[in-house]
């Protein structure tokens, strides 16, 4: 492996790294804002905006390397996801089991985008 195809693969991993953490932070700042209540209550409003501004920093920094139509597939599937469990363990959304096959079905979405990625 020539060293730029090694700077180009570590680049790509990291910029997935950060799309994934980017994700993770949309589904705090989301759920933060069920508890914020229309931004009535001072710190989950707090955590929720600072959250939402983490996750938007690192989904720009991840698309100078990822194309945005993919990084925002990826990243809305993986808060989308994310919410709707925690909705599910927390909330008492309901869990049927066809809302976990359409859940599975973004997961597998999200993985197919992976590993499509040129």
């Amino acid at each position: 492996m020539s060293g730029a195809t090694a700077v180009e693969t570590g680049s790509k991993q990291m910029a997935w790294t950060l799309l994934i953490v980017a994700g993770l932070f949309e589904i705090v700042f989301a759920t933060a804002l069920k508890q914020a209540e229309g931004f009535t209550k001072l710190w989950p409003s707090v955590i929720g905006i600072s959250c939402a501004a983490i996750s938007f920093f690192l989904l720009s920094v991840s698309l100078k390397t990822l194309p945005v139509g993919t990084g925002y597939a990826v990243w809305v599937g993986i808060g989308a996801v994310g919410v709707a469990l925690a909705g599910i363990f927390t909330q008492g959304d309901s869990a049927s089991p066809l809302r976990f096959v359409f859940l599975a079905l973004i997961v597998g979405g999200i993985i197919g985008l992976r590993f499509v990625q040129a």
